[in-house]
């Protein structure tokens, strides 16, 4: 393998391990109601935004094309503004195993697109490995422990803002790696969440107004700079890493990493335990990701 594809594995899996992290902070987040979604969605936007500029200008500028402007408005749209959207507002009326569930379904979907925009064959191997790996995370989903959460039983309206944030995600996948691969991971980030900050401003302003900041406690006020840090500038830097080296099913895939991350905490803090279960799913989970890395893509031999 060579040293761009170890980049793009490196790079899906870091940020999906963060993304991991993520989801447990955001739903303690969540359900302190000190911060609400649209506001906690616009102080990610408003951090990212500013760190990518401000990195942009230790960096070669590039000129982004009028057309691709356009592209770029529509992938934040679709990557960053309703995924993150509709998963700040599910977190808290769904519980956690419907939301793993149904987040486990983001590498078919994203499958699905990259063959309808990209042309990308479905192979049998490549469709045998998503089948493995998603049987493999929903193992694990379903012998895991899961903490209780401010709801006992997902909301309908939870459903449908996962299901959602899944579709709009791999779409964003399968259709937008032609365009990330023309601009650098900056240049191509920062005008995405300065997209996507104008498209929550005027539903976020009043609430980034009225929060009360001071009512935070500390481990709350870490938790967001987590999410704002590593889980939005850290994680969607490392996203278009993987997506320029890697084909969108097999970046996706790497979001099965997110229930195991899930498993090992509530196994290192005693809520759940080891199981040959939870063994077998990991296997499962690592074979379905090789066998969609040794599939072959038409024209491509990777």
């Amino acid at each position: 393998m060579d040293k761009n594809k170890w980049a793009g594995h490196l790079s899906a899996a870091g940020a999906y391990i963060i993304f991991g992290f993520n989801i447990v902070l955001n739903k303690d987040i969540a359900n302190s109601g000190t911060v609400s979604p649209m506001v906690m969605f616009a102080l990610r936007a408003i951090g990212a935004t500013a760190l990518f500029w401000l990195l942009s200008l230790f960096l070669p500028k590039e000129k982004v094309s009028g057309q691709d402007f356009a592209l770029i408005a529509l992938a934040s749209f679709l990557g960053l503004f309703v995924p993150q959207m509709s998963f700040l507002f599910a977190i808290a009326i769904a519980t956690p195993i419907d939301t793993a569930v149904l987040g486990a379904l983001t590498p078919v979907y994203t499958m699905l697109f990259a063959f309808l925009f990209l042309r990308e064959p479905i192979s049998l191997k490549k469709a045998g490995g998503v089948a493995l790996s998603l049987g493999g995370a929903l193992l694990l989903i379903f012998n895991s422990t899961h903490a209780a959460g401010a709801v006992s039983r997902t909301q309908p309206l939870g459903i449908v803002l996962l299901l959602i944030n899944g579709l709009s995600f791999a779409g964003y996948l399968g259709a937008f790696r032609p365009l990330i691969s023309r601009y650098s991971v900056v240049t191509f980030m920062k005008w995405m969440f300065l997209f996507s900050l104008a498209y929550c401003l005027p539903f976020s302003w009043g609430g980034l107004l009225h929060t009360d900041y001071a009512a935070l406690t500390s481990r709350l006020a870490w938790e967001v700079a987590y999410v704002i840090f590593f889980a939005t500038f850290v994680a969607y830097f490392l996203i278009p890493v993987g997506q320029k080296h890697l084909r969108p099913t097999l970046v996706s895939m790497y979001s099965y990493l997110q229930p195991m991350i899930a498993a090992a905490l509530s196994i290192a803090v005693g809520m759940d335990r080891f199981t040959w279960q939870k063994g077998l799913a990991a296997v499962m989970v690592f074979v379905g990701v090789f066998l969609v890395n040794r599939s072959r893509a038409a024209g491509t031999n990777s």
